[in-house]
């Protein structure tokens, strides 16, 4: 077989480097994490720059040697960011990896729609602590915690509500969803969710009450005490909460999102707060999150918590993006299907 070169243009650990070449004898990896990081703060918002990268970070080598390991590549392992001209830049480039779970992420690109066949590591996140997350902000608010920054030392403020036997609507029930229902169930919730793609015969995930497809949503939500957005992003989807949806659910609910802030309208969001329909919401991602920091009119309301896209991070690190890499890179070898490929038409 011929050599497969595999390029890494993202930092990785050298066990993980190893795991990647004792995949096949033909695989070939060359580690260039760090060396396209003066590229990315040239080409990128600086608020994702600054995000993202390791401080004072400027990348190596020159561009002659950049593009030069770029064009021999035939599979690459990315992440976020990376260089946006990725495609232009690697003729022999077959496969490109990318170690988020989320698609969006390469929207800004040449890859996104592209002839190179993009996989994610979508169910292979740190679901549990994402899962975890979501958890804590609902019970954040339940129990009224955001009062204690207030002024004064008052405990009329405080109007805690039980979680036993309230309801929570996850919406997307995927990975990350799952563990949420798990989770919510075993604190007494009556957990039901929503996935794209719905079969009615096959049993519920552990912990919920019911699932339904897309146009179950709206009487979920009319029924839920808690709500907890994990679905992917796609044209669908974006919008999805919108003015009628936060009407539709109950007044004093919370919303947690920790799926893309492009699936809620803020503005609607903003309004439905001015109203004083919702208990608390909590953003671990907001629109526009990779290039400036969160809208100050949701920053300031003290029933809105939200945090740096934090969800997923853990000192137990459960993230299986190298496991998925080199399992689809031993069928790459094979020539079998790859897992979570990234469609094109769905967004994800």
């Amino acid at each position: 077989m011929d050599r497969i070169e595999v390029l890494s243009i993202q930092r990785a650990s050298a066990a993980d480097l190893a795991r990647i070449a004792a995949v096949d004898p033909a695989v070939r990896v060359t580690d260039a994490g760090g060396w396209f990081d003066g590229e990315i703060r040239e080409t990128w918002p600086a608020f994702s720059a600054q995000r993202y990268l390791a401080p004072h970070a400027t990348g190596q080598g020159t561009r002659a040697e950049r593009d030069a390991l770029l064009g021999k590549a035939e599979v690459i392992l990315g992440g976020w960011p990376y260089p946006l001209d990725v495609r232009a830049r690697a003729p022999r480039l077959k496969w490109f990896h990318q170690r988020p779970a989320g698609a969006s992420n390469l929207l800004m690109g040449d890859l996104w729609g592209s002839d190179v066949k993009v996989t994610t590591s979508r169910g292979s996140a740190n679901a549990l602590a994402i899962a975890e997350y979501a958890i804590a902000g609902i019970l954040h608010f339940a129990k009224g915690f955001s009062e204690a920054y207030g002024e004064g030392f008052d405990h009329r403020r405080y109007r805690p509500v039980s979680i036993d036997g309230k309801t929570m609507c996850v919406i997307g029930a995927g990975g990350i969803g799952r563990d949420v229902g798990r989770l919510g169930a075993a604190l007494g919730m009556r957990v039901v969710g929503t996935r794209r793609h719905y079969d009615p015969d096959q049993a519920l995930p552990a912990g919920f009450s019911a699932l339904g497809g897309a146009a179950a949503l709206d009487g979920f939500l009319a029924a839920a005490d808690f709500v907890v957005v994990a679905c992917q992003w796609t044209p669908e989807t974006t919008g999805l909460i919108d003015t009628e949806r936060l009407g539709t659910m109950k007044a004093g609910a919370i919303l947690v999102n920790v799926a893309r802030g492009e699936i809620v309208d803020e503005d609607a969001l903003a309004a439905s707060l001015d109203a004083g329909r919702l208990r608390g919401v909590v953003m671990d991602v907001y629109n526009g999150e990779f290039e400036g920091p969160p809208p100050e009119r949701l920053r300031r309301d003290p029933r809105v918590l939200i945090t740096p896209h934090i969800s997923g991070q853990t000192d137990a690190n459960r993230h299986g993006a190298i496991e998925i890499f080199c399992e689809n890179l031993r069928a790459y070898i094979d020539g079998r299907p790859l897992n979570n490929v990234i469609d094109w038409g769905l967004g994800y």
